[in-house]
């Protein structure tokens, strides 16, 4: 018997599990695999302190007829799946309306805010520093149209928020990346955020930090969540007074069974790992911002990441942008040396129509919360939605207003 079960144990659920273990409950943290060895291992590995605009639908038809040619590497769809996520991306679509964005651009804001502080906080307690870096991130540019349309974008944002930036000619690109290609004309540099070698390996320090802390790990099933009397149970004697799910990806099957019917999807994406030639090696996060790819030099080699792919979540692999991704960023760093893996990684990103995360007590039941729908920025928001859960849950006022993130603004 427990005072809580958290479901999921990537970097959402760990960080619940952690501030509610601080604030002295009884915690059970529960996944049927080990931490952070789904979504929040697959990621970019960066904490974005600039992330306050999320990704926002296409308003402009040209661009949206563009995408339906289904050739792009920043995103990919299954056409056999858009009756099924079809309803999800036209309430996408509205609210990426530019009256709605900017409300939901000043709702989120507060969230990145103190992502940075939040996951300090997190590494100082679990000696994991030697996992991050504080590099910021690099958008290049192979047009000098996209870039000067991208800095006029980025001083609007700063000027709003704050967040800090550098704009760099191609020359002072090459200064600080010699061994990237002549295809690059400028680049944006975001100072703020922080970089994570090793996102998976991240969530298990801080898992083990809950586990100092007095927390219990267990591998159950947390689809098999019932109801019992005043609390909830899971198969194996598993029982709490209170139940957060945090299951990312898999949220809207459970939530889907216990009655709400939240309009929920999935972005999946894909990584490789690639080896470096030459003697330049990549030492910064790299977007190329016209093609929609990631590089990422982590602890398992130069980390490519894909941009979004529509599809059912379980639906079999279809890396086409992967494949695409590999050729343009040999243009940007020709040193990539070969795939590290046989087989590309893939996972799916939990994404809310309103671009915001669900945060907060369940609607139509007591002592069940929710903390999900993180969508990009799952590795950032994860210690900040942590406490936030763990301060509603036990009554202390909250570091943000939780209201915007209800669940009954979905229903």
């Amino acid at each position: 018997m427990a005072d809580c079960l958290v479901l999921g144990a990537g970097i959402v659920g760990v960080s619940v599990a952690i501030h509610l273990q601080k604030r002295g409950r009884a915690v059970v943290l529960v996944d049927r695999k080990d931490a952070g060895e789904e979504t929040s291992y697959g990621n970019a590995g960066l904490i974005q302190r600039e992330g306050v605009a999320p990704y926002a639908f296409p308003q402009d038809w040209g661009e949206i007829l563009r995408y339906g040619l289904n050739d792009r590497i920043d995103m990919h769809y299954h056409p056999t799946a858009l009756p099924a996520v079809a309803p999800f991306l036209f309430r996408y679509w509205k609210e990426s309306h530019p009256d709605n964005y900017e409300r939901v651009k000043r709702q989120y804001e507060p969230l990145i805010r103190h992502c940075l502080s939040e996951h300090e906080a997190l590494i100082e307690e679990a000696g994991a520093w030697s996992l991050v870096e504080k590099k910021g991130w690099y958008r290049v540019f192979r047009t000098a149209e996209k870039r000067d349309a991208v800095f006029a974008e980025v001083r609007q944002l700063a000027k709003d928020f704050g967040v800090r930036h550098e704009e760099l000619d191609a020359r002072a690109m090459a200064e600080r990346e010699p061994g990237l290609g002549g295809v690059i004309v400028g680049a944006l540099h975001w100072t703020d955020p922080w970089n994570i070698r090793n996102p998976g390996g991240l969530v298990k320090a801080y898992r083990a930090l809950f586990e100092r802390l007095g927390g219990t790990v267990v591998r159950a099933d947390a689809m098999a969540l019932e109801r019992k009397g005043a609390g909830w149970t899971l198969p194996g004697g598993i029982e709490a007074a209170e139940a957060v799910v945090a299951l990312g990806p898999w949220a809207g099957d459970l939530t889907g069974r216990l009655g709400y019917a939240l309009p929920l999807a999935v972005k999946r994406g894909y990584h490789m790992h690639y080896g470096q030639t030459g003697n330049r090696p990549l030492t910064n996060w790299v977007q190329d911002a016209e093609r929609g790819y990631m590089l990422a030099p982590m602890e398992m080699g130069v980390r490519l990441t894909t941009g979004a792919e529509f599809a059912l979540r379980d639906a079999p692999s279809t890396p086409v942008q992967l494949e695409k991704a590999e050729a343009a960023a040999r243009e940007v760093l020709p040193d990539l040396g070969q795939r590290l893996e046989q087989t590309p990684w893939r996972g799916a990103r939990p994404c809310t129509p309103d671009m915001m995360p669900v945060i907060g007590k369940a609607p139509r039941h007591d002592g069940l919360w929710f903390a999900f729908g993180h969508a990009h920025h799952g590795m950032t928001l994860g210690p900040v939605t942590g406490r936030l859960v763990a301060e509603m849950m036990t009554g202390e006022a909250p570091i943000v207003d939780p209201s915007p993130y209800r669940a009954e603004r979905l229903l």
